[in-house]
């Protein structure tokens, strides 16, 4: 992996972080507003498993 691949999956998370506030903002809204909500734990906990999700998905896609 190069400095241009990093960069590359940046912008990717850039597209796809902004696909929901463009195709449904109130639906988006709703979203952020009942996961401000949520106790940090629990925000913790959905972040770690999204990261392990992640990373296990990458590596079964680099085997």
């Amino acid at each position: 992996m190069n400095l241009h691949d990093l960069w590359v999956a940046l912008c990717l998370v850039l597209v796809i972080e902004g696909l929901m506030p463009f195709a449904s903002p109130k639906m988006w809204k709703r979203f952020v507003g009942e996961a401000s909500a949520l106790e940090d734990k629990m925000l913790r906990a959905s972040g770690l498993a999204m990261m392990l999700v992640g990373t296990l998905l990458l590596y079964g896609l680099n085997r």
